[in-house]
């Protein structure tokens, strides 16, 4: 795995500003630390991996900004063996981090060249998921569920009740829900027919999109 003493305190530099922004789970700081976002993003722009900002990727596709992915992965609260599903596997960064954190995942992809490339990296780095799936996320994986939580990484303008069906009872989802500014979406299921939410800023995410290219 490449590393440099100089990706290192670029890492930790962006550790501090994570705390400035409010990011105080120790779990979370050491996914950060350890799992080296320059492998995720092209080689020639390693040099932006550690701004906290989003970047593009293929297919017009970007890398979370890291904030947004230390957010999202706080209101989910990961315990180590939570069975977490993730729609929208994108560069893999965010499958590494939970994967980092214990979680057994189940990660889906719509489109192949990202799913075919993040799988290589995660499995490259030794935080590979249960299971990497080409598919399309809305219909998320029955087979497998339901799910003690599920992360959204795309923008949704209402929750897919697929997604929604594959919850347990006190599972939490979280979802960026809206059109061209979301709402990070905090969604608990109190009871098989009974969903409570809360909101927490406005974000900006690339659409949800159905089925695979």
């Amino acid at each position: 795995m490449y590393d440099s003493p100089k990706l290192l305190g670029l890492r930790k530099e962006l550790i501090n500003n994570l705390i400035k922004k409010g990011i105080n789970n120790k779990n979370i700081l050491e996914a950060f630390l350890k799992v080296p976002r320059h492998l995720f993003i092209h080689k020639d722009f390693e040099s932006f991996a550690y701004k906290d900002e989003a970047f593009p990727i293929d297919e017009n596709q970007t890398i979370s900004q890291p904030f947004t992915v230390a957010f999202q992965t706080h209101l989910l609260n990961v315990k180590k063996g939570d069975k977490i599903l993730e729609i929208g596997t994108g560069s893999g960064f965010q499958s590494a981090v939970l994967v980092f954190l214990g979680a057994d995942v189940y990660t889906i992809e719509r489109i192949y060249s990202l799913y075919k490339k993040s799988k290589k990296i995660l499995h490259d780095i030794k935080l590979m998921p249960k299971k990497n799936i080409w598919d399309d996320g809305n219909k998320g994986i029955e087979e497998f569920s339901p799910f003690d939580k599920i992360i959204i990484t795309a923008a949704c303008e209402t929750p897919p009740n697929n997604l929604l069906k594959q919850l347990k009872v006190n599972g939490k989802m979280v979802i960026p829900i809206g059109k061209l500014v979301q709402k990070m979406t905090l969604i608990t299921r109190v009871s098989v027919n009974k969903f409570e939410k809360r909101t927490f800023g406005d974000y900006r995410f690339v659409p949800m999109l159905k089925n695979k290219y």
